[in-house]
């Protein structure tokens, strides 16, 4: 079958779009959990060398700097955290594999983090969700890839409080080159929503930084909402600012509540991917709703 008639066929089966989006999105996430594990930990050991060399060039060392093996995204082979075990194929299936191992090692027995099944079957009910709103169209298939990068920039902003030049750069081109044949805005919209998602958060930081003394912003939110920009245009940044901040504040909330006192330092890239995602799927509803709200008063 060629794809132009699987192209057709996913159009005409709903069902089946659904089902094919939700295994592909799961063998994706499963990738995505290699992803936000290994390249964290590759970017510090690359950066610790990079120091390592510039120290030996000031003190005119003339020792060659030691040089970490590091694990690619693509070899070796996974292997378990404890006992550094190759994982086999059969214990390595999305979901089904953890289920059937009940969450542990199959060679020595000791728990896996419930982090990668969630990452899996978020990943896939989210790509299945996108499938459902958007149906079997370029544009489907675009909002897919955003959200892939998405996953991985949250975990990884969640873990280590970094959002990574590797990625959003990245996510800022693609967003550039699907809206030069305007599948989600304009081009000239979305060139001016990358400036705009930049210059904000940069305003922003500086004038937090002049009155308080402190950071309250990094560097990779101002260039991941940049990238947001470039997909969603300029016009639905206060629309994701807006949903970014309330659900931020939202779980601050929740655990000053829960534990009595909530986190010292909040990442913001998962907030901004959640605002970005809402705003891709349900934007121009939230608008018409708050245009609708409006008039009624």
């Amino acid at each position: 079958m060629s794809l132009q008639s699987l192209w057709f066929v996913l159009q005409q089966q709903p069902n089946l779009a659904l089902l094919s989006a939700s295994l592909l999105s799961l063998l994706v996430g499963s990738f995505l959990n290699v992803v936000i594990y290994r390249l964290p930990r590759s970017l510090h050991v690359q950066w610790q060398q990079d120091a390592s060399a510039i120290m030996a060039q000031a003190d005119n060392m003339v020792n060659e700097v030691r040089h970490c093996t590091v694990a690619s995204l693509f070899w070796p082979p996974s292997r378990c955290c404890s006992c550094d075990t190759s994982i086999k194929f059969l214990h390595n299936i999305p979901m089904l594999s953890y289920l059937l191992l009940r969450g542990r090692c199959a060679q020595c027995h000791n728990p896996i983090g419930l982090r990668y099944p969630i990452v899996e079957a978020l990943t896939a009910l989210s790509g299945a969700y996108i499938v459902w709103q958007l149906g079997v169209a370029p544009v489907t298939l675009a909002s897919l890839l955003f959200l892939y990068i998405l996953v991985v920039l949250s975990f990884i902003d969640l873990d280590h409080h970094l959002l990574p030049d590797q990625l959003t750069f990245p996510l800022l081109w693609l967003g550039l080159i699907c809206n030069s044949q305007s599948l989600l805005v304009s081009l000239n919209d979305a060139l001016w929503g990358a400036v705009a998602g930049y210059l904000s958060l940069w305003s922003v930081y500086w004038v937090f930084r002049l009155l308080t003394g402190r950071e309250g912003l990094g560097y990779g939110d101002f260039k991941l909402f940049a990238a947001l920009g470039a997909w969603l245009g300029w016009q639905s940044l206060p629309l994701v600012l807006l949903l970014a901040a309330s659900s931020g504040l939202f779980v601050a909330m929740g655990q000053k509540i829960w534990r009595g006192s909530a986190n010292t330092v909040l990442p913001f890239g998962p907030y901004l991917a959640l605002g970005g995602l809402i705003t891709l799927l349900h934007g121009t509803t939230i608008w018409v709703w708050y245009g609708e709200s409006l008039l009624v008063r």
